[in-house]
């Protein structure tokens, strides 16, 4: 037996600061007060929720004070706090800085063998070259790259980074790059003919690229063998407008150009 009437009085406010207040987070199962609408939390904004029930009926609902009912107990639904934003993350995967001004440029550059290779680098780490203060500049070919590196006078604080295309054991590249011997250079390739095939083929629809006989024109070659009947500058364009990060290129050009960036911003 009841000592009183169980309905008397406002039973929506039991006591000041008794009724709790949940986060309406997604998939909680809640009654409305007043109507019995039973559902699950399929949106909620600063005024409202949406309830979707068993058999997916929606009616949306006020945020009011006490005004539904969860496990049998009145509780008020407030909004959920918004999850904590992820950093921006750059083209390269590293934290992308925020209204980044670039920072005056060192002494220190990096060198790339042409303005494929140079474009390239730009588009995923030329966040991370502002944030590092380091200028990206092509020779166009490493003929001359002993001359190049004693005209640009390396030494502490003034350092040199190259990156060379088809740096494998025994070719011209290997034998050139060999003369470069300063401490204050440091110079890193990929196995690549041209840095085109540093793009993974997947990111261009084909299977793989294409082998290309020796004394034809790489270029060339490439662009025949896959048919697209366009010049050079066009296939490039082409290339470079399909990669956006860092995972659309191969292992063996990223892990050189991360290389090459540590090298002339470390402390000397």
């Amino acid at each position: 037996m009841y000592e009183g009437d169980v309905l008397a009085g406002n039973w929506r406010r039991p006591g000041k600061g008794k009724i709790p207040q949940v986060p309406a987070e997604l998939d909680l199962v809640v009654e409305d007060a007043d109507s019995g609408f039973c559902g699950a939390v399929v949106s909620c904004d600063k005024e409202a929720v949406t309830l979707e029930d068993r058999f997916g009926k929606r009616r949306l609902f006020p945020l009011a004070p006490a005004a539904f009912l969860l496990e049998g107990q009145v509780v008020t639904l407030v909004r959920p706090a918004a999850a904590a934003r992820a950093p921006r993350r750059s083209a390269s995967g590293s934290i992308a800085v925020e209204g980044l001004r670039a920072r005056v440029a060192r002494e220190s550059r990096i060198y790339v063998e042409g303005v494929h290779d140079a474009a390239l680098v730009e588009r995923i780490w030329g966040h991370d070259l502002r944030v590092e203060g380091v200028v990206v500049e092509y020779l166009e070919g490493v003929d001359d790259l002993p001359a190049i590196v004693a005209e640009f006078g390396p030494e502490p604080g003034r350092r040199l980074g190259v990156l060379v295309d088809h740096l494998v054991p025994g070719s011209k590249e290997s034998r050139i790059a060999a003369q470069v011997t300063s401490p204050h250079v440091l110079v890193v390739g990929h196995p690549y003919v041209d840095v085109w095939q540093a793009v993974k083929p997947s990111v261009l629809g084909i299977p793989a690229w294409p082998d290309v006989p020796r004394g034809l024109p790489w270029k060339e070659g490439v662009i025949a063998a896959l048919g697209w009947g366009v010049e050079p500058a066009d296939a490039w364009r082409r290339i470079l407008g399909s990669v956006s990060t860092y995972t659309d290129l191969e292992p063996d050009l990223l892990g050189r150009v991360e290389e090459l960036i540590d090298f002339v911003t470390e402390a000397t």
